[in-house]
């Protein structure tokens, strides 16, 4: 091991000082009288000496000694004095010579071999045999590090990506393969964490301090001392080293590879454009190495709108690092946490082919034998009950391995705990724990959010509900019609259905206005768009416009029955949530001619938290339907309008999409044909629910899917399914409400009185009765 002179113990310093061929020239006596007088000048800790600033100590002593026997002038000896101490500042921020590198073959071997330098160097954190998903991390870090590209990969929980992330950015500092590395997180204390790590294995690795002296050796120095970095020298010359909380620049050492290497750390949404370093030859650097972790949380995996910015930052700032004309090199370790998410939209390579994204698995088949699994499973969790371990459900497996073993391919058979003997064991082990959970965490394959409650449709199970009908026919049993409009910046969506008075429906016609050119749009590629419609006119006037020409298009229509009979939309309702329509809204049901049946509407989010509409108390004026109400009017809107839970009505529709054709509350399309309802499909199942409880009750949640943004016609449906039951529809089970109780007249004093006189003036002789109140309130009747 290398002796570090600046912190030598006192019977080190006897000893190293008495080795030379002089002979004996200190002895302990000595020393500690030089210490007496020293003090703090040659010992930082009153422990320790520092051989440097000992011997300088020596040479003053001596020196002062000889001035005063020459007899100097005082202003001589001032200057003596400050050269000095100047030499002696010099020396004592002069690092000395660099030991020499203990394992140079090894060294060598490890330039271009991430592997090795993982097993040589790091043999604590990669103490297992590696996995082939290992291997193929490794090698596929390895190309973007030498060579470049760009690489994202989504490993189980605990098989050590982030370590081989950290790992590989101290690799390529090391041997200078890149000059700037970047370290991105989710937050910026995440990526300090990392950068932390970095710093503490830099400082405390031995096998780095003794193959990597031009590194480790000056920031040994430092003491972890950050104020001791701006005057460090090597040899006379700065080494221009930082050590601070949010970089690392490595020393600048002739010769070395890793001289002035920088490190920086941001989070995703923090400040990442910009991002240079003026070295000291003039040259300025951006980064050329970006280690992305784990770059989304568990919020922002569940919001459309963060995953969309995230994905946004990555692809414009973090990749433009490097500058114009430059490419940058980047490694992705990631976790699917729900489906669509940023994780899993950049793993796949059909969306982002450039991130070569690759998604492991702890399991890639499960054993064939559920039986004996399901055995295990019982005794492990009365052995944990009873025992407070699974050392009986582990002697269970033991006896049983081969048959519970066949047919299950594991991806890291080495991976497992103490009281268990497999890697297979230790993977079911966290299945039964929480499957939910180990689906994400470790299958990259995180399960639908409502895997509680009632299974949706899919697309095509949702495309394919359709009755034979033309467009626009209505069916036979269906008596009432409603339509919705959703009301979006560029377009209008709406949806017309028919109803029975027991909620089976069929959708007539659906679309957007204006109408698009091809039959699958998005709300982003819209064209024409409304502003097309009317160039001239500001947003609220665009809207006004709008909405009149698509009412007055499906107010006017007649819709053929089946019998041959001819129906008009008796209900419409129009979204007015969209916080820049919500006045132009009410201004128009106020103005138009269709002021009897256009309303405007809002859906609530009434979460399981939520006091349910059912509960709410009702004012003078309001009229209360099924999770629906029109309160009385106030404000300055002066005009009715509807309130209703939205979540109840999402789950209201798709549970009669779920009820086959031809039963009673089922909901159809129009045609023959699914593949013309794909898009009304999507925009359909662009939501997922969550179940969830909650003041006593459970509701469904209704969320956006990360990779979807339409939802429009979902909204529609809804919308129109609130109509039909203000229009008198209802379900069985909903119940019927009962009828209000008439509250009977006031009685007055005037007609008691008169009451009186009328029996006062019966005679006694023929018997007179009692007055009471009901007799008066039937006469009244």
């Amino acid at each position: 091991m290398p002796v570090n002179p600046t912190r030598l113990k006192p019977f080190e310093l006897v000893r190293l000082v008495n080795s030379t061929p002089l002979g004996e020239a200190l002895n302990e006596r000595r020393l500690r009288r030089h210490r007496a007088s020293a003090g703090a000048r040659i010992s930082d800790d009153g422990q320790t000496v520092n051989l440097i600033r000992y011997a300088a100590w020596l040479a003053e002593t001596w020196l002062s000694q000889r001035e005063r026997r020459t007899g100097l002038t005082y202003d001589e000896r001032k200057e003596a004095a400050r050269s000095r101490n100047v030499a002696l500042a010099l020396a004592g921020r002069d690092i000395g010579e660099l030991p020499e590198v203990a394992h140079p073959e090894t060294k060598a071997a490890c330039r271009n071999d991430f592997r090795l330098f993982c097993e040589n160097y790091f043999p604590e954190i990669f103490s297992l045999a590696w996995s082939q998903d290992h291997i193929k991390a490794i090698s596929k870090i390895e190309t973007a590090v030498l060579k470049g590209g760009l690489f994202a990969f989504a490993m189980p929980r605990g098989t050590g990506k982030t370590q081989l992330s950290e790992t590989a950015a101290i690799w390529s500092m090391l041997y200078g393969h890149r000059e700037f590395v970047c370290l991105i997180g989710a937050t910026e204390t995440a990526a300090l964490e990392m950068l932390d790590s970095i710093r503490t294995e830099l400082e405390v690795n031995e096998r780095l301090e003794e193959d990597f002296p031009e590194v480790v050796f000056p920031v040994k120095c430092l003491d972890g001392i950050a104020n001791r970095c701006a005057g460090q020298l090597y040899k006379g010359e700065r080494t221009r080293i930082s050590w601070t909380g949010n970089e690392l620049v490595l020393p600048t050492i002739a010769g070395s590879p890793a001289s002035g290497v920088v490190v920086r750390v941001a989070g995703i949404t923090g400040r990442v454009r910009g991002m240079k370093y003026k070295r000291p030859d003039g040259r300025s650097v951006r980064p050329s190495l970006v280690i992305v972790d784990d770059p989304q949380t568990t919020e922002s995996a569940g919001s459309l709108e963060q995953t969309r910015k995230r994905v946004r930052v990555l692809a414009g700032d973090i990749l433009g690092l490097a500058g114009p004309g430059q490419k940058i090199s980047g490694i992705m370790p990631c976790t699917v946490i729900r489906p669509g998410d940023m994780a899993e939209q950049l793993l796949d390579r059909k969306l982002h082919p450039e991130w070569n994204g690759e998604r492991t698995k702890l399991i890639y088949q499960f054993p064939a034998n559920t039986r004996l699994w399901e055995e295990y499973a019982d005794i492990r969790a009365d052995s944990l009950r009873e025992d407070g371990d699974i050392a009986r459900a582990t002697e269970f497996y033991r006896e049983h391995k081969d048959e519970m073993d066949e047919g299950a391919v594991v991806a890291w058979p080495e991976r497992h705990n103490p009281d268990e003997i497999s890697g297979l064991q230790h993977a079911m082990d966290l299945k039964l724990m929480d499957e939910a959970a180990f689906q994400s965490e470790y299958q990259n394959d995180p399960l639908p959010e409502d895997v509680g409650g009632e299974t949706m449709l899919s697309r095509d199970e949702i495309a394919s509900k359709v009755n034979g009908l033309a467009e626009g026919i209505v069916p036979l049993a269906c008596d009432r019609l409603t339509c919705f409009i959703d009301i979006q910046k560029t377009l209008l969506y709406y949806a017309v259905t028919a109803w029975s008075g027991e909620f089976t429906g069929a959708v007539l016609a659906y679309g957007a206005w204006p109408e698009q050119r091809s039959r699958m749009f998005t709300l982003a590629q819209a064209s024409p768009t409304i502003q097309d419609r009317f160039p001239n006119a500001g947003l609220e006037g665009c809207i006004y416009g709008a909405l009149e020409a698509l009412t007055d298009s499906l107010l006017s229509r007649e819709w053929r029955r089946e019998d041959g009979a001819e129906l008009k939309i008796e209900r419409l309702l129009i979204d007015a949530n969209w916080g820049a329509s919500t006045d132009v809204v009410y201004q128009f049901c106020r103005q138009c001619r269709w002021g009897g049946i256009v309303c405007p509407a809002h859906g609530r989010y009434v979460g399981a938290s939520s006091r349910p509409m059912t509960e709410y108390r009702r004012q003078a004026g309001d009229r209360m339907g099924f999770n629906w109400m029109m309160p009385s009017i106030a404000g300055k809107r002066a005009i009715r309008h509807v309130i209703f839970d939205s979540n109840f009505w999402k789950s209201f529709v798709h549970s009669r999409l779920a009820v086959p054709l031809g039963d009673r509350g089922c909901l159809s399309l129009w045609g023959r044909r699914p593949d013309i309802h794909q898009q009304m499909a999507d925009h359909l199942t662009a939501e997922y629910r969550v179940r969830t409880s909650g003041r006593g009750r459970i509701v469904d949640e209704w969320k956006l899917r990360p990779d979807r943004s339409d939802n429009h016609w979902l909204d529609c449906l809804a919308g129109c399914a609130v109509c039909g039951s203000m229009l008198g529809a209802t379900m069985p089970e909903f119940g019927t409400p009962s009828p209000l109780k008439r509250r009977p007249a006031p009685i007055r004093l005037s007609e008691i009185a008169s009451a009186k006189r009328r029996e006062e003036s019966v005679p006694a002789s023929a018997g007179r009765q009692r007055i009471r109140l009901s007799d008066i309130q039937k006469q009244k009747k």
